[in-house]
């Protein structure tokens, strides 16, 4: 049936920012880790987070509107998934990357129409900055980034975890690894794997403190180096985990050239991302997040399934799949 045009859905992706900003300001005031250790009414909650009180209430019910909090008998309360992922207090945490999009990305993207117009960053790199130069220099900020990223990626690690044939390898590593979230979900599913991260010196002691906190010292190991100036190591599956949108195309076909020396016939490339519908029509994120690669990089963007799995057979690949994990996330395999 027709349904008769409704200015609706236009309004509420037009004013979008609006419910996203009052959940970046609720992050930066670190209300759901002061109600992770009580519900509290309006007016306690107002003094506790030093609020005024003309908007206060307008700013909490705004939140139980967009199902970020609960009020129930006039006590406001986390939600579950605000409660694992919002209370700083929690190693789920995940809102290290939301206080990073609150203060910085959120005033980039007010650039984004620049952006399209000139192809350039519109990140610190147009103000003479260098904000990934400076978060790797400060280890507690970069400590802080990297398990947000470990907590935003941890459905994809644990699917991966399950999804992929592990039994017919013995060796993993993963090519910028971060904290190291992915490979420590598969050795804790599969104690045969042996393996470990590979990625730049400065993430080392953060993987290491991850790794032993899961028990899994004897497991893995972190292998310093640059992806683009070091041979990688050499293993029964390597995988690339939202690493490869940062580039362009020559250099992600270099990063699965490299990868593809170093893997044994019959090895495999799991590269991982929140990949583009083939059809370039659905995955409203994936498309999102290539934006984002405009205003904060040179050369990158995201990529869809059938894109990946040309680059991977032009390297040499003889066998490829592409697989859904979680939400907006896929993985493709190459088999060399």
């Amino acid at each position: 049936m027709n349904q008769t045009p409704s200015p609706e859905h236009i309004m509420k992706i037009g004013m979008a920012f609006w419910g996203s900003k009052t959940l970046l300001s609720a992050v930066e005031l670190e209300i759901f880790t002061e109600l992770a250790r009580q519900p509290l009414d309006a007016d306690a909650l107002q003094t506790r987070l030093g609020l005024h009180q003309r908007s206060a209430r307008d700013f909490f019910d705004a939140l139980v509107a967009l199902g970020m909090l609960n009020r129930d008998n006039g006590l406001y309360a986390n939600t579950p998934d605000t409660d694992l992922f919002l209370d700083k207090a929690k190693p789920s945490y995940i809102g290290g990357f939301l206080e990073m999009a609150n203060a910085r990305l959120y005033r980039f993207w007010g650039s984004l129409t620049e952006g399209l117009k000139t192809g350039l960053p519109q990140n610190e790199d147009k103000e003479g900055g260098d904000f990934f130069g400076t978060l790797y220099a400060d280890p507690v900020k970069l400590k802080s980034f990297l398990q947000s990223m470990t907590g935003l990626s941890m459905g994809a690690s644990k699917a991966i975890a399950q999804q992929f044939p592990w039994d017919k390898h013995e060796t993993f590593f993963d090519i910028g690894s971060a904290q190291g979230g992915l490979v420590v979900q598969v050795a804790l599913a599969h104690p045969h794997i042996k393996g470990g991260g590979f990625d730049l010196p400065a993430t080392g002691q953060i993987f290491e403190e991850y790794i032993q906190s899961n028990g899994l010292s004897d497991q893995l190991q972190f292998i310093p180096g640059n992806f683009f100036h070091d041979p990688l190591p050499k293993a029964d599956v390597l995988s690339m985990g939202h690493i490869l949108h940062d580039w362009n195309l020559e250099e992600k076909q270099i990063l699965i050239a490299k990868a593809y020396d170093a893997l044994p016939d019959g090895g495999a490339l799991i590269i991982f991302e929140s990949l583009i519908d083939d059809e370039r029509r659905t995955n409203a994120f994936g498309l999102l997040m290539s934006l984002n690669m405009l205003i904060e990089l040179s050369g990158g963007f995201d990529y869809t399934g059938a894109d990946c799995t040309a680059w991977l057979k032009k390297a040499g690949f003889r066998e490829t799949r592409v697989e859904h994990l979680v939400g907006p996330d896929s993985m493709v395999i190459g088999i060399k």
